[in-house]
């Protein structure tokens, strides 16, 4: 698959201010332009297909176009921003994943435009990035009117674009969980958007309407079907599903018309996939997996989001972009040499691994390909004061931040940064130039480094391509990346979303520091 690219891209700066932390500008929101890059999203998206189609699948659990309000949320790392602007216009990936959708088609109506698109999936309907402190699968609490113009706009661009299937949310609406609203499924999204692709459940999704889970079965059948759920995602008990479904239907507690609209939706995007023509995988498509040219286009991804929050300690004397031909450097921290640490949860694994989980380049050998021959890099992921000392180091970079996790597992209170990252960033910084490369899927508390640190990177969750980041660590490409999320200064802050009444973040919505290519350093 394509990068693991987190936060999106390109910020046009239109507000500049002084930065006590070495210079810069920066861009806020509300009569300040932020243009992304929906040209690169919709690229990645074809590559996405592509690779997709390689492995013989023809559908994809993307995008998620969840907006989180509080970071403190699993699954955060999911979310494009906090913004329900830039959601939106990252639905652009949509087009990329199944075509451009004809001109003149109706609205609605699912599209995939051929063997080398894939079906897509909108996710998670709605509200699943704005629950009630940031707990997974929990209850977004807010009116009607926030609900549609916070987490329902990107939904009704998506429809637009074609977008063929729907998934649900384990979350729940004001106590209604979003697995039995027919409100919101039928009555909103089939009917007032004209949705004619199919809504799927999320894994397990109808057993847990109950509480306990799964505790009646018979209802959370009945109240699924009924809410306009059209395929069920069910690992296990299918058979259970299937019986109690035939059952239910011969009884009459659930209309066969209500069959009927859910085989007719499903037929319909099965036949817009040219599925019945072309059941079986193309071979061909192999090619396209790992390519040389989607590697190019994650490299280029993670470049463009990666944000620079501090690039020295002195203006004019900026520590960023580093110097190539330095006569010693240290590379240190957990992160510095771990490809699955930089791609995080849903990588191979559901949670994700630790180590050389698939092919790819890890900062540190990034770093290695990029200085000067002459240049000594030495790794040390956890070194001591002594250690440090011991060497004459013209600078450090230490690559520290979150351990790989998924969904509720990645519910966090405290957001801070996981040891060993501060006692390496302790015994590193003290005694040596620094930056430090922050691996993380959202943002955490680094209000106690960031007057030690000299420069400070958010390099989110990075994926395979770590010559991204040295790619502008050292200047062949300028920073540009801004934060599609509010840093905050304490957690005891949040939820803090830019136009909230008591805005005081550490970095505001659509920071960012810039430099300028530089080259022969």
């Amino acid at each position: 698959m394509v990068a693991t690219v987190v936060m999106v891209v390109e910020v046009v700066v239109d507000r500049s201010s002084g930065d006590s932390n070495g210079g810069g500008s920066n861009s806020g929101k509300n009569g300040v332009l932020v243009a992304m890059d929906p040209v690169l999203v919709k690229k990645i998206g074809a590559a996405t297909a592509l690779e997709v189609r390689a492995t013989g699948i023809q559908y994809a659990f993307t995008p998620c176009i969840a907006v989180c309000r509080d970071p403190r949320w699993g699954r955060c790392y999911e979310s494009y921003s906090e913004d329900p602007k830039i959601v939106k216009l990252m639905t652009e990936i949509i087009p990329g994943l199944q075509g451009d959708i004809p001109a003149g088609t109706r609205k609605g109506v699912p599209f995939v435009g051929g063997q080398d698109k894939v079906a897509a999936c909108a996710k998670h309907y709605v509200g699943d990035g704005g629950t009630h402190m940031g707990r997974n699968e929990g209850v977004t609490i807010i009116d009607a009117k926030g609900l549609l113009d916070i987490h329902m706009t990107a939904y009704n661009d998506a429809v637009v674009k074609g977008i063929a299937t729907v998934m649900t949310s384990y979350s729940s609406w004001n106590g209604v969980k979003m697995h039995a609203s027919r409100r919101l499924v039928t009555d909103y999204l089939k009917n007032k958007l004209k949705f004619k692709g199919f809504v799927i459940s999320d894994w397990q999704g109808i057993d847990k309407i109950t509480t306990p889970e799964h505790s009646n079965y018979t209802y959370s059948i009945i109240a699924g079907m009924n809410t306009g759920i059209d395929m069920f995602m069910i690992p296990y008990n299918y058979t259970e599903f299937i019986d109690g479904l035939t059952y239910l239907v011969k009884k009459k507690f659930i209309y066969m018309s209500r069959v009927d609209d859910a085989v007719k939706r499903i037929l319909r995007v099965k036949f817009t996939m040219g599925l019945f023509e072309n059941p079986l995988a193309d071979y061909s498509m192999a090619k396209h997996l790992g390519s040389k040219e989607h590697r190019e286009l994650a490299r280029e991804a993670v470049r463009k989001t990666l944000v620079l929050l501090k690039k020295g300690k002195f203006p004019k004397k900026p520590l960023i972009p580093l110097s190539k031909k330095a006569s010693t450097i240290l590379v240190a921290g957990s992160h510095a040499d771990n490809l699955g640490y930089q791609c995080g949860g849903w990588t191979i694994e559901w949670q994700g691994l630790s180590g050389d989980i698939t092919d790819g380049t890890t900062i540190l050998s990034a770093v290695k390909k990029s200085v000067d021959p002459k240049t000594q890099v030495v790794f040390n992921e956890n070194p001591s004061e002594n250690f440090v000392k011991s060497y004459n180091f013209d600078y450090a970079i230490v690559v520290v931040g979150e351990f790989p996790y998924a969904e509720t597992s990645g519910d966090k209170r405290n957001l801070t940064i996981p040891e060993p990252g501060p006692s390496t960033i302790k015994n590193v910084c003290s005694s040596v130039k620094c930056v430090v490369v922050l691996i993380s899927g959202r943002p955490v508390d680094v209000q106690p480094y960031v007057k030690t640190v000299d420069a400070l990177v958010a390099a989110w969750l990075p994926g395979s391509e770590g010559q991204g980041v040295t790619d502008v660590l050292f200047g062949d490409y300028g920073f540009t990346g801004k934060l599609a999320h509010t840093w905050f200064k304490s957690v005891d802050q949040l939820p803090m979303n830019f136009g909230d009444q008591h805005y005081d973040p550490l970095y505001p919505f659509g920071f960012g520091l810039t430099t300028e290519p530089r080259k022969n350093l």
